[in-house]
């Protein structure tokens, strides 16, 4: 038994597949591909439905780093207090405290879900939670070490989008510094203590047929470097591995002061990195670094929204492509959650930089807009933990985006340049619909329990 969903068009490897029949099995799993309508009643697979959604799909966008909780604070530090002199990164950190030691389990998990329907709608199909808030605001670990794990596995859930739980290994506030009290949330105190919480993890995603594990450490910074490496090591060989890494300049000097060499330096001296790590910003790499990264098909984790808020700084993303480089796009602090704004803010910084455009073309006859979603579907997908080979694959669960064939851009667009109007043009007034496993959860922009979810909001706003 099958079900049929009929496109105006429809994204393959090899372009655009005009019309395409989507023929689906009773879990969402892609059967076919065809650009002629499947026989009815021919073989077991026999047809049950047919919808004529019509539109133009394309594989929905997997977010290769989120932290949930943040999303409670999201435009809430656009602001200069009266008494400081100016603004970064390790200033807002200290909001971000202030928010995490604020929170309950149940405003966690409401602020997840509403956080993930709302990624849903914006075209992601799949997050990769960063996760580390891991006990109560006093510091006190839950009776379940992975709680707000559960949580967010939960949220998930009912927002329907694809999630890899990410528990995160935290142990201190810097390199050779205790941790900050305010930090108390987030700390395991060994390895052997979060690796207990890696094994509760592991049960919680089990609850969910949508979620996976992986395995991470928040930077080097933030532990004993050494305990890292073991750690990520001797972790499960099929899980990804994700960190933080050389996001602001003042981190690689600490870096160099404590350790003798820059982070990615020190750590692919240590490390035999390959495809399973997924390195968040290294945004403050050299050249001698960018280029170790390029040949290990690590993949770095670009979020251009967040750090353009941060003031991080630009990643040198025209050297590091040349060099056959990697990188997936992120949401992280929730400042944005359109993964087209990423991928056009990420091009338009290097553009500005640079003075020219088309950057991320490296020979004639290139597309910005195809070689920009490529790299950040391929990726992402790889940073939750799956083996991307195609853009849709059969037997595969079926997760797409349908855009408007009558948006103005997309009206005109010549099918060759289609994929780069999506990209540079669209966003989610252009969505029709997302689709995850089979189902839609998001319809002419609205996610399919959106007003209960909204309601839940509402009553987490009254009370804060």
């Amino acid at each position: 038994m099958s079900r049929t969903l009929r496109f105006e068009a429809l994204l393959t490897d090899d372009g655009w597949l005009e019309p395409a029949y989507v023929a689906l099995d009773r879990n969402g799993a892609l059967l076919s591909l065809s650009c002629r309508p499947p026989a009815r009643g021919a073989g077991p697979a026999e047809i049950t439905s047919y919808e004529n959604v019509g539109g133009f799909a394309l594989p929905g966008y997997p977010n290769a780093h989120s932290h949930a909780f943040q999303y409670a604070m999201a435009g809430s530090a656009e602001h200069l207090p009266p008494d400081a002199a100016g603004d970064d990164f390790w200033s807002w950190r200290e909001a971000m405290y202030r928010l995490a030691l604020s929170l309950s389990a149940d405003e966690i998990e409401t602020i997840a879900t509403m956080l993930y329907a709302e990624m849903l709608r914006q075209g992601y199909t799949a997050v990769a939670e960063f996760h580390y808030l891991h006990h109560d605001p006093a510091g006190k670990h839950y009776a379940d070490p992975a709680e707000i794990g559960g949580r967010l596995v939960a949220a998930a859930e009912t927002a329907k989008i694809r999630l890899t739980l990410v528990p995160i290994f935290y142990q201190r506030g810097g390199f050779g510094r205790e941790a900050d009290p305010r930090q108390r949330r987030f700390l395991s105190a060994s390895v052997d203590e979060y690796q207990r919480l890696l094994e509760a993890s592991e049960a919680a995603v089990r609850r969910s047929p949508r979620a996976t594990l992986g395995v991470g450490v928040h930077s080097l910074r933030a532990v004993d470097p050494e305990s890292a490496v073991t750690l990520l090591e001797e972790a499960d060989p099929k899980l990804p591995r994700h960190l933080h890494i050389a996001e602001q300049q003042r981190e690689v000097d600490e870096c160099l002061a404590a350790l003798g060499a820059r982070p990615v330096e020190w750590l692919s001296a240590r490390l035999a990195l390959d495809d399973r790590y997924h390195l968040v910003h290294a945004t403050h790499i050299d050249a001698d670094e960018s280029a170790t990264l390029a040949r290990s098909k690590a993949n770095v984790v670009l979020c251009p929204t967040t750090e353009g808020n941060l003031g991080d700084g630009f990643f040198p993303l025209r050297p590091f492509l040349e060099q056959g480089g990697r990188f997936s796009i992120g949401s992280d602090s929730q400042i944005g959650l359109a993964p087209n704004e990423e991928l056009r803010l990420l091009d338009y910084g290097q553009r500005l930089r640079s003075e020219r455009r088309n950057v991320v073309c490296l020979q004639g006859g290139d597309d910005s807009g195809a070689r920009l979603f490529a790299q950040a579907l391929h990726n992402g997908r790889r940073a939750m933990g799956l083996d991307s080979k195609a853009f849709f694959e059969v037997g595969a669960p079926f997760d797409a985006l349908v855009y408007d064939t009558d948006f103005p851009p997309l009206a005109l667009a010549r099918r060759e340049r289609r994929l780069s109007t999506i990209v540079y043009c669209c966003d989610a007034s252009a969505l029709v619909g997302t689709i995850v496993g089979g189902r839609f959860v998001v319809r002419d922009g609205h996610h399919i329990e959106g007003e209960r979810l909204r309601e839940r909001y509402r009553r987490l706003a009254a009370r804060r």
